[in-house]
């Protein structure tokens, strides 16, 4: 077989950590091949190689059979592989133009715009991506960044695409768009290797799958005829690990509560309640307005009219601090931007909300917090050489188990996350949802809002959005084809 990549035999180390043990792969020219595993099995690590950013202790990577360049040739790597990333490298400063020929944007002397903007639509028009060339990088969705990032790895000559989680921030009708340009991409003779933990999604666009754990190669199979719980099994070394929700009876007291919000271009006349025991989901598409919605009960976002009280207190909205102080948790829907400080401890950025009580006269006992973040590590299983750890060295589930351990610190008596598992793998999704339900039998009200069913799975009933207004309330027992219905609005 032709392979149009492979790794061989890599072995990495980072001290005395081993991310990668003798793993490898190989993907045949003009496939999609998924690369799966739990966090911290070394995707990352074998992404960072296969783009030339790290260097393989032992092993080696060879593109058409050729070896790989040296890493100091940038150009040449660029040619050969290119990868969208979950965290978009858009700025979102400059023109989609700009963008698409950042630090090429001429051969020799001035920049001739005018000729800039017409290379610019001729490759979006041969990748078939619907964006305005002049249009700011930073009004463009989600969506669209990505379609640009891929048109501009395309556009280097490299005939190799790293997609790592590129629904991780779609809806349902987002995906299937995507979808259909990786499968005209593929047609046209482009090989991709697709980094997910939605394993439907493995089953619906690739044509074989690799499974990593404990840094180590698993297996290598033709999805076709794959059955989920062999790959589940090969992921995690368990037959299977379906999520079983609990039930619980909700209280009488409402801890989170918005009456009458409206926001212009998000949403209107929006009556909400959650009660202390209960789990409430928000579900709907993107342009449901259930994002906007949540960061207004959280403060993040100020709304036209209409008022939200925490716990029986009504806060002045647009007022985090108030509503945090009013005790709500909070999990953001982006982590990387609003979720933590990378550069800062595991222990200090999960200890931010109460660190004005981890000490006196201003001062943070560094005894006291490493305390309190010892006990957030073993309650959240996270993964970490310590609470001294940045986070910005942990793997994604485990630092979204930090932004959970910040939310919950304070013990408080609601809870909004948004899109919590986003990224995460199958384990991890576990824990998280059981700290959910876990400050829930404690007491608190808990709002989940997420684009995946097995999130809302965990939920007494589903508050379903549609065109910036809720059109119903699902109780609990719904099944994947009723919610959808109701969330795509065929069904309300």
């Amino acid at each position: 077989m032709n392979y149009h990549v492979e790794a061989r035999n890599i072995v990495k180390r980072f001290g005395p950590t081993v991310a990668l043990n003798g793993a490898g792969i190989a993907i045949a020219e003009g496939e999609t091949h998924a690369l799966v595993g739990r966090n911290g099995a070394g995707k990352s690590t074998l992404v960072s190689i296969l783009t030339g950013l790290q260097r393989p202790d032992e092993g080696e990577v060879r593109f058409a059979g050729e070896p790989a360049p040296a890493l100091a040739d940038r150009d040449a790597w660029r040619q050969r592989v290119a990868c969208v990333y979950q965290k978009s490298t858009i700025i979102p400063a400059l023109t989609v133009a700009e963008n698409l020929f950042l630090n090429r944007q001429t051969d020799r002397g001035m920049i001739r715009w005018r000729e800039l903007r017409a290379r610019a639509r001729e490759l979006l028009a041969t990748y078939e991506v619907d964006v305005d060339a002049e249009a700011l990088a930073g009004d463009l969705g989600v969506e669209q960044r990505q379609l640009v990032e891929i048109a501009r790895a395309l556009s280097f000559g490299a005939r190799f695409i790293i997609l790592d989680e590129p629904t991780a921030r779609l809806d349902g009708p987002a995906i299937d768009r995507l979808f259909t340009r990786m499968r005209a991409l593929r047609e046209q003779g482009v090989t991709m290797m697709y980094i997910s933990h939605h394993l439907d999604e493995v089953y619906e666009i690739c044509q074989s799958v690799t499974v990593f754990r404990d840094a180590r190669h698993i297996v290598t199979r033709p999805v076709a005829g794959l059955p989920h719980d062999e790959l589940v099994s090969a992921m995690t070394g368990e037959a299977t690990l379906a999520y079983e929700s609990r039930t619980r009876t909700a209280g009488e007291r409402v801890v989170l509560a918005g009456s009458g919000l409206s926001l212009a271009g998000r949403y209107r006349d929006i009556d909400v309640s959650v009660r202390s025991g209960e789990v409430v989901g928000l579900a709907g598409s993107a342009s449901s307005g259930k994002v906007g919605l949540a960061e207004t009960l959280v403060g993040l976002r100020r709304p036209d009219s209409g008022t939200v009280t925490v716990n029986g207190t009504a806060v002045r909205p647009g007022d985090v601090p108030a509503v945090l102080r009013a005790g709500l948790g909070f999990v953001p829907e982006d982590r990387h931007h609003e979720g933590f400080v990378p550069l800062l401890s595991v222990a200090e950025n999960a200890t931010i909300p109460i660190a004005r009580r981890l000490g006196r006269f201003g001062v943070v006992s560094p005894a006291r917090r490493r305390a309190k973040a010892l006990q957030l590590i073993e309650d959240l299983q996270i993964k970490t050489e310590g609470p001294d750890q940045p986070v910005g060295d942990l793997s994604g589930g485990n630092a979204q188990k930090v932004v959970f351990a910040r939310a919950l610190v304070d013990d408080p008596s609601a809870l909004v996350v948004i899109n919590p598992t986003a990224g995460v793998d199958v384990k991890a999704k576990q824990a998280l949802l059981g700290s959910v339900e876990d400050a829930v039998e404690r007491g608190a009200g808990a709002m989940v809002v997420s684009d995946e069913l097995d999130d809302l799975r965990i939920c007494d009933r589903v508050l379903v959005m549609f065109h910036g207004r809720i059109v119903k309330d699902v109780p609990r027992g719904w099944t994947d084809h009723e919610l959808v219905a109701v969330m795509e609005g065929i069904e309300q």
